[in-house]
């Protein structure tokens, strides 16, 4: 990858991305996603070379910057949270696309996101709490944000929110989709006894 159009065209694979050129120097061009707006890959012309700027994890950045030569602190931008690849020939087409897809990670990371990703991780015959899906995700103490995000579920059918109970392993009494009984239901479907609108956690909790 040395190109300004193979890196637009691997950034513009990304879910929701979207191509801006917001300013009147139109050498630069960004690769946005779209709702948030935010940028994960600016792209642009410097000393002969093409530059990508993404942004990368403060665990990450100095190892990419200790890599390769070609990979420096953001050029333009905070260098505590960007680097800059220079297309010189020198870095692997994989590894660009890593930084650019850790990039692209960062920038759509959200507590909620990482909410349905931990609920898609319980298994059929088997619950989590919502403390448990709220550590999963990376904060024991959002609990409480658990159960506003499975309330608002957008994929009922891949985010199983139905597997999700609370501490004493007692079904919601607000399930969302479809009423009182639909949690138990869907757990009975599931091969999970349910009694008293109550599950054993003992027996089907997983073990994180």
């Amino acid at each position: 990858m040395i190109t300004r159009e193979e890196a637009i065209d691997y950034g513009l694979a990304f879910q929701d991305a979207y191509l801006d050129m917001p300013f009147k120097d139109t050498n630069w061009q960004l690769i946005r996603v779209k709702g948030s707006k935010k940028a994960f890959l600016w792209v642009y012309e410097r000393e002969g070379c093409i530059n990508l700027n993404v942004k990368v994890s403060p665990e990450w950045r100095d190892f990419w910057r200790k890599a390769f030569k070609s990979v420096i602190a953001g050029w333009h931008q905070n260098k505590e949270h960007w680097n800059t690849i220079i297309l010189d020939g020198s870095i692997p087409e994989k590894d660009i696309k890593t930084m650019i897809a850790e990039s692209y990670n960062l920038i759509t990371d959200s507590p909620t996101k990482r909410i349905y990703e931990a609920v898609k991780k319980i298994p059929k015959g088997k619950v989590a709490t919502y403390a448990q899906i709220a550590e999963m995700a990376g904060d024991r103490k959002m609990a409480r944000a658990v159960g506003n995000a499975l309330h608002k579920n957008p994929d009922p059918e891949n985010i199983p929110c139905f597997r999700v109970v609370n501490s004493k392993g007692e079904c919601s009494g607000s399930f969302a989709f479809g009423g009182n009984e639909e949690q138990a239901k869907r757990l009975r479907k599931d091969g999970i006894e349910v009694i008293g609108n109550k599950v054993d956690l003992l027996k089907y909790s997983i073990k994180i």
